[in-house]
């Protein structure tokens, strides 16, 4: 079975878009808040991480795009919601061009994370592409979590790191 780009593109766009819209729909008071669960981060960070995927597996070992990560910084990263929704835009955009260049039964133009080594991830560019689509769709619906839990809180103007502040139903 193969896919074609267009396809793709679809199913990553509309994960990207759903993303997009949640940061509008939070605005700049909530976006770089984490929710009151232990381990939680932040709609902005989630996001950021989503990009850095993005520019990492599909330019980097697909697209052969030299890329600098620094993946533990993307779970810190803030900002406000409208820049954050114009990167989006813009990694959809490089995301359809590093798609013009794959060949998805070639091998990755670069070594993947040695946890992914043995893994259909590491196997070839198709299967790269796949993990990236895998990353954006069990984000996306991290972010809607993340998006329901931060608009139900009754202490979301300040919710305590770590602690929850209201049952769960």
């Amino acid at each position: 079975m193969k896919i074609n780009d267009e396809d793709y593109l679809w199913f990553a766009r509309r994960a990207l878009d759903g993303m997009a819209a949640i940061l509008a729909e939070l605005g700049d008071e909530r976006v770089n808040r984490r929710p009151p669960l232990p381990g939680a981060n932040t709609p902005y960070a989630i996001v950021t991480h989503c990009l850095g995927v993005l520019e990492f597996w599909a330019g980097s070992l697909v697209a052969g795009r030299s890329v600098e990560r620094d993946r533990a910084a993307e779970f810190t990263a803030s900002g406000p919601a409208e820049e954050m929704i114009e990167r989006v835009a813009a990694a959809k955009e490089q995301l359809c061009a590093d798609l013009a260049v794959a060949e998805s039964a070639a091998p990755l133009r670069a070594p993947a994370p040695a946890k992914y080594a043995d893994t259909p991830a590491a196997r070839s560019q198709g299967g790269a592409l796949q993990h990236v689509f895998e990353e954006l769709a069990q984000h996306h619906g991290q972010l809607e979590l993340t998006r329901d839990v931060l608009l139900r809180s009754p202490s979301a103007k300040h919710p305590r790191p770590g602690r929850a502040t209201f049952d769960l139903p």
